[in-house]
């Protein structure tokens, strides 16, 4: 049967803001000024201990402010969240077709759990891979071909949706056929990580389009 593989911040909920702010405070803290746009050229799709480890080399103890974190986004994310329009309608056709699901993401366990809660879905996904799962997170592809095992479904029957730059390389690069939402990065940014197209949201009238080729229909 085909998979959908889902990132998760930015590509099933507007998380970004939060993760900004949490930053903004934890460099703010250790006296790093930021420039304006220094989220989206430095923090997004990448893992916290690479960040860490480029902008705050000194630290001590970069587990423990990983750790601290993700707690504070945890903290800061309200419950209920929104989802990302016509998520949760692709959730529920993708169950009564019997399609496999997968959560694919650089954060951890514990975020993803409290993301998922918040946008009402965590009951959907009995197939997670965080950060906790693999040595390498994305771009490596090592994540998304975790998920292809647990789903048993080759790259070709799967569809992978991401907002970054890192998640789609990582995509393309596991062999899925790579759909960039464009919450963050426009479609000739996604097109050139590796992404076959871009949608807006799960509501883009391209979406059926691409779902069709999970069945055999046109693309």
């Amino acid at each position: 049967m085909p998979a959908l593989l889902f990132d998760l911040d930015g590509t099933m909920l507007v998380s970004d803001p939060i993760h900004e702010a949490v930053f903004r405070e934890l460099f703010a803290a250790r006296g790093v000024a930021l420039e304006e746009d220094f989220y989206m050229r430095r923090i997004h799709g990448r893992q916290n201990r690479a960040i860490f480890a480029e902008m705050l080399p000194d630290e001590p103890d970069p587990a423990a402010l990983d750790e601290q974190k993700e707690a504070m986004f945890r903290a800061r994310l309200p419950r209920p969240y929104p989802a990302m329009p016509g998520l949760a309608a692709l959730v529920a056709q993708a169950e009564a077709k019997g399609w496999g699901l997968a959560i694919v993401t650089n954060a951890m366990r514990k975020n993803a759990e409290a993301m998922l809660s918040a946008i009402g879905l965590r009951e959907a996904f009995g197939i997670i891979v965080s950060s906790d799962d693999c040595a390498h997170g994305k771009p490596d592809p090592a994540p998304y071909r975790q998920a292809m095992r647990l789903t048993g479904e080759p790259p070709a029957a799967c569809i992978a949706f991401e907002d970054s730059a890192a998640g789609v390389r990582a995509a393309a690069a596991a062999g899925a056929y790579t759909i960039g939402i464009r919450s963050a990065l426009d479609d000739a940014t996604l097109r050139a990580a590796g992404a076959v197209a871009s949608i807006q949201d799960f509501e883009d009238p391209a979406l059926p389009d691409h779902l069709a080729r999970l069945e055999g229909g046109p693309t």
